[in-house]
């Protein structure tokens, strides 16, 4: 029987759909609820939503999420899509939440509402986590949360956001986490800002999962990519880029290391120090996690991908693939098309 291995953090979050794992241990429930304004920005509040909903396909339960309106009428987005949230907000609501997060947009007006100004203060008290998307960081400067916090907002209401918080520092950032608030100028910005708070809960490996999944071009059509979201030293990224370079002909850690100008222990000590891992481990968990992707998403028979990754063996390249993901490569789901 082979012993199953475990990705290390360096490959863990970009093979996490791809493995089993036992989860069981409990987890309690991340609540958020987005409270949509007339005429939000859509692309920013599906980017934040569909980055919590992935969450759940790779950990089943870990969120939920519920929309709101300050009525019980429909709210039309800025795309002139007419959505029905799930309630209007009362203040029972907040007491169920761990974050909630103010959908503005471009053409959102910039009005004080008494209702959502006590509402957002009442949260804060509740220590609820606040966010605003596009120009929904207006409504908490109004509210005066923003003082003495760094956030984002999008560049025209810039200058909006600075009159009625003048304790706030406005900065000019696509999204910004500064403690319990957290703040996004853009859907894409969003789409990170979501990242930053699950990644805060559960750490870095869930949130790679998530990338992984959503950066789907890159996942199907290009090679997998060395940590390209972690801060490495430079030796210990010159020698992670040499690895990626070198696949089908895996480079001695003596080369490795006098290509970058470093001693093997001095290498061996960065790995540990930074990536929790020796260099050999990750060596051999970048070469599966391609041979994976050249399986799932290439034509390429199983010969052509264990010579493109640098196994010596049908025998060996089988039995390394089976003790990462649980069968053989011949198994493998073949997702070209």
């Amino acid at each position: 029987m082979i012993e199953r291995r475990h990705f290390s953090g360096g490959m863990q979050g970009k093979n996490l759909r791809y493995v089993e794992n036992d989860y069981s241990a409990p987890c309690r429930q991340a609540r958020a609820g987005f409270l949509l304004l007339e005429h939000f920005s859509l692309p920013a509040f599906t980017q934040a939503l569909d980055t919590i909903v992935t969450a759940n396909l790779l950990r089943p339960g870990l969120f939920s999420s519920r929309t709101f309106a300050l009525s019980d009428r429909k709210v039309v987005s800025d795309l002139e899509l007419v959505i029905s949230p799930d309630a209007r907000l009362e203040l029972a609501d907040l007491q169920e939440l761990d974050l909630l997060v103010i959908c503005g947009g471009y053409r959102t007006p910039l009005k004080v509402q008494p209702e959502l100004t006590d509402l957002l203060r009442s949260a804060s008290e509740l220590d609820v986590a606040l966010a605003g998307l596009w120009n929904g960081a207006w409504f908490l400067g109004v509210a005066g949360l923003l003082d003495g916090y760094r956030c984002a907002i999008h560049p025209e209401h810039r200058p909006a956001l600075a009159e009625v918080s003048k304790m706030a520092h406005v900065t000019s950032e696509a999204f910004v986490v500064d403690r319990n608030r957290l703040t996004a100028s853009s859907p894409a910005g969003a789409y990170h800002m979501s990242l930053e708070w699950i990644k805060a809960l559960h750490g870095k490996a869930l949130v790679e999962g998530i990338e992984d999944i959503l950066s789907f071009e890159e996942s199907r059509y290009r090679r997998i990519q060395p940590l390209p979201h972690l801060s490495l030293s430079q030796p210990l990224r010159e020698v992670v880029k040499l690895m990626d370079a070198n696949l089908e002909e895996p480079l001695e850690l003596e080369r490795l290391a006098a290509y970058a100008g470093r001693s093997r222990r001095q290498v061996e000590r960065l790995f540990k120090e930074q990536l929790g891992t020796t260099p050999q481990r990750y060596y051999l968990e970048l070469r599966i996690t391609e041979a994976r992707r050249l399986l799932q998403h290439t034509e390429m028979s199983q010969v052509e991908v264990l010579v493109a990754c640098g196994f010596v063996s049908p025998s060996h390249f089988s039995k390394c693939y089976s003790a990462f993901f649980g069968h053989r490569p011949s198994k493998e789901k073949r997702l070209y098309r």
